[in-house]
């Protein structure tokens, strides 16, 4: 009988959720969600506009995870929008400390 040796696997990279910075329309969060999920950013999309109609929970729900989801690092000689800066401010009051 023989055996073959067990090799290790590498254990897989943590997958953190980001907000996304390309192939964002507003805040990055829908693309940042599909990205984490492996959902469609579509999906992700539809479904906030649904939450919305139904009762507002949707707008509400999409600015606090624009506020709370820290964005993917800037690639070397990027710019961040105004409207990213404005939310990382508002981020780092609430959360005590900048990002």
């Amino acid at each position: 009988m023989t055996s073959t040796p067990q090799t290790a696997l590498p254990p897989a990279p943590r997958r953190e959720l980001r907000r996304a910075r390309s192939g964002a329309m507003l805040g990055g969060v829908s693309a940042g969600l599909a990205d984490y999920t492996g959902v469609d950013t579509v999906l992700w999309r539809v479904l906030f506009v649904a939450l919305t109609l139904a009762g507002g929970a949707g707008i509400v729900l999409y600015a606090a995870l624009w506020v709370l989801t820290p964005p993917v690092p800037l690639a070397p000689g990027e710019q961040p929008r105004r409207v990213d800066e404005a939310v990382e401010r508002l981020s780092g009051r609430l959360g005590g400390t900048p990002r």
